[in-house]
């Protein structure tokens, strides 16, 4: 699993690559938990490059949110690919989290 960040204005772009499975969890929530550095926190993540999400992964994601909902800000994800949307859809999780067609749509949702 690779995680990068990067910032667009208050905005921390986080991008998520390889499979987001349990060996990757611990790893991928201390990254995603770094990115919330911003008060109140405006984090997109990037899953383009993700193939592959386990409820270990899940998991992660709303760990992330609910920090992020706890200090006020916005999170959106986008770019899920066809695999892993479909984890989101039967696991209910596309109701939970703010799921955008791109990154523009994403850094307009949270910003």
């Amino acid at each position: 699993m690779d995680i990068s960040r990067e910032r667009d204005g208050e905005v921390v772009i986080v991008r998520l690559a390889g499979r987001l499975d349990s060996s990757a969890a611990s790893a991928a929530e201390e990254g995603l938990l770094v990115a919330l550095g911003g008060v109140p926190p405006r984090l997109a993540v990037d899953m383009t490059g993700l193939s592959y999400i386990s409820s270990a992964g899940l998991r992660v994601l709303l760990v992330v949110a609910k920090k992020v909902q706890q200090q006020h800000g916005k999170l959106a994800l986008f770019g899920l690919n066809p695999n892993v949307r479909e984890v989101f859809t039967v696991s209910g999780f596309d109701t939970i989290f703010s799921l955008a067609a791109d990154s523009a749509a994403a850094l307009a949702a949270v910003r």
